[in-house]
């Protein structure tokens, strides 16, 4: 659902009410004459996008930003995106512009986070990420946080703490993996625990599940009674993440008329 800015309609001097929007053969004509040198051109084709810049802004604005602020610095992004535009391929304009607002912004509420990260903390972050790296060649599988810190010299709390320091957090939503068909999300990947609270649930679903195949009724078990992740299913039962995710959502689909 889209953000309001508690409703409100001007941001830095801008009525976003009465903001033009431009059609994808106009951009094109004034991107040409924007390279000719035409200024008015050029500030025609910023105004013109202006509400692409807003329709961008409104997923981080959840964050606490000054709505003003992230719109100045989408903007930013806009003429970065109007001046490094290639007319020349066949590639629509909003296409380009929307990565580069994003990553404006990005950089933005990197560089403006309230909670900095000590130089220090990076530095151990960046030491141990290379000592991951180093260990799962070393190994042929992802190291522990406990070899991490013993090939450190840290305490398992130190690197946890260093690493989680220089993650920016994601969306639930965000995907992670495509293989073309089947998108696996960040919410794909966290465990599923029950609680006291939907133990119907849990029965209704074990009744449900006595007519699945056996390997589908495993990944259900493993998914949502033993908690474990996509990821940690895959390694036990030895396929991949993506069939894990595709056998799962089947399952899930057949029974969902017995629920």
């Amino acid at each position: 659902m889209a953000y309001h800015f508690n409703n409100k309609v001007e941001i830095c001097g801008v009525n976003t009410s009465n903001l033009p929007v431009l059609k994808e053969a106009e951009k094109m004509e004034l991107l040409k004459q924007t390279r000719a040198g035409d200024t008015k051109a050029r500030e025609k084709l910023i105004s013109g996008n202006l509400k692409l810049v807003l329709s961008v802004i409104q997923r981080f604005i959840n964050r606490g930003e000054n709505p003003d602020d992230l719109f100045q610095v989408g903007c930013i992004g806009l003429i970065k995106a109007i001046d490094n535009f290639n007319i020349e391929l066949d590639v629509r304009f909003s296409t380009y512009a929307v990565p580069m607002i994003i990553g404006e912004i990005r950089r933005y509420l990197r560089d403006n986070n309230s909670v900095r990260v000590s130089r220090s903390l990076k530095d151990t972050a960046y030491r141990a990420m290379q000592v991951k790296e180093k260990l799962t060649a070393k190994k042929n599988r992802e190291p522990t946080v406990e070899e991490i810190a013993k090939e450190l010299d840290l305490s398992k709390e130190d690197v946890v703490i260093a690493l989680e320091a220089i993650v920016e957090p994601v969306s639930l939503y965000e995907p992670v993996y495509s293989d073309g068909g089947d998108t696996i999300f960040v919410m794909d990947q966290v465990g599923d625990k029950n609680d006291d609270s939907n133990w119907l649930d849990e029965i209704l679903l074990k009744e449900a599940m006595k007519n699945l195949p056996n390997r589908e009724k495993r990944i259900l078990q493993l998914r949502f009674f033993g908690g474990k992740t996509q990821m940690e299913v895959a390694n036990e039962i030895g396929i991949s993440q993506a069939q894990v995710s595709r056998l799962e959502k089947g399952a899930l689909d057949r029974i969902k008329g017995k629920i």
